[in-house]
């Protein structure tokens, strides 16, 4: 998809303040809305400047906005990278569905699970001089190794705040915690650390504080729930013949029995051996045989013989 630049959209400058961003809107809307404008084209123009404004009015959106789109020019091809969003603190707000619905996909891949999308918890009670309100929940996205799945441990999470300074413009406030990360934890898991939100409103209890736990990419392994997958690379007697083969997992080694005539393409499971948790998650094992590459006389040979000897035609096998 295209990457968009709602700075441009607005015609207002990256440093701009919130007064600036919503005075340009303003002016925009009068020229563009669809019910009194004359211009060509009104109501698309108007669905963009809706959108830019929709992120370039919510501090929390911006930030995130900021530091994606650096280096982007309008109409360039861009996709989101992985985990763009970790370590972002966002508030409960967001955006309902509706609403995200109703704007470009650019929008949607990078804000539709923002915010609202986990829900907040938000409880006012009397009002005049006793009014008090319980804070927002926030959550952040956090990505951590494998792993702290197989151990638990406790890891320094750094988060980023967004807000606006006296002058308008958007800040990044940066805290670091200790969280203790559970043993069996899994991908979309979520932890809640109690009054680590918002702040509450006339002596009320702060909001809670979601970590949304996410596991970096791994060459080898990928988790899906409690179970973890593997390519398992295999030689060609090895899957001919059988044998007994040690798989490196992050909690250690497993040794895994290889049945006779294992083809590339087939699975094995492996119970027990996903992420310990209760119950433990299973590790499923892609395999692929792989061939010895003929690149000496010796080599060579060895294969001539082969096909001399085997009577096998594998496009000839049902």
């Amino acid at each position: 998809m295209e990457f968009k630049d709602y700075y441009k959209i607005l015609g207002v400058p990256r440093d701009a303040t919130a007064d600036d961003i919503k005075k340009a809107f303003r002016k925009l809307a009068r020229k563009y809305h669809p019910d009194i404008s004359k211009e060509a084209g009104a109501e698309a123009r108007m669905q963009e400047i809706n959108e830019a404004n929709a992120v370039l009015s919510d501090p929390e959106k911006r930030a995130a906005y900021d530091q994606l789109g650096k280096g982007y020019q309008p109409g360039q091809e861009f996709r989101a990278p992985p985990d763009w969003d970790a370590g972002f603190e966002f508030s409960g707000r967001g955006f309902g569905g509706g609403e995200t619905a109703d704007f470009s996909d650019f929008f949607a891949e990078l804000f539709g699970g923002l915010g609202g999308a986990r829900g907040s918890r938000f409880h006012a009670r009397g009002g005049g001089a006793a009014y008090q309100a319980r804070g927002e929940d926030h959550h952040a996205k956090v990505v951590l190794d494998l792993a702290d799945a197989f151990t638990g441990a406790t890891r320094q999470v750094s988060l980023r705040a967004p807000g606006v300074d006296a002058q308008g413009h958007v800040v990044l406030k940066k805290r670091t915690l200790n969280v203790r990360i559970p043993k069996g934890v899994r991908e979309g898991q979520v932890i809640r650390l109690a009054g680590q939100g918002g702040p509450g409103a006339g002596g009320a209890a702060a909001g809670d504080l979601l970590l949304e736990i996410h596991f970096k990419q791994d060459p080898r392994l990928r988790a899906v729930g409690r179970d973890l997958y593997l390519s398992l690379p295999l030689a060609p007697w090895e899957a001919a013949l059988g044998a007994v083969v040690e798989v490196e997992l992050p909690g250690g080694q497993v040794k895994v029995r290889i049945p006779e005539g294992a083809q590339s393409g087939k699975q094995l499971r492996v119970r027990g051996k996903g992420i310990p948790s209760e119950p433990p998650g299973d590790l499923l094992l892609d395999l692929r045989v792989v061939l010895p590459p003929a690149d000496t006389p010796q080599a060579r040979a060895f294969y001539e013989s082969m096909a001399r000897e085997f009577a096998f035609d594998p496009r000839g096998r049902t």
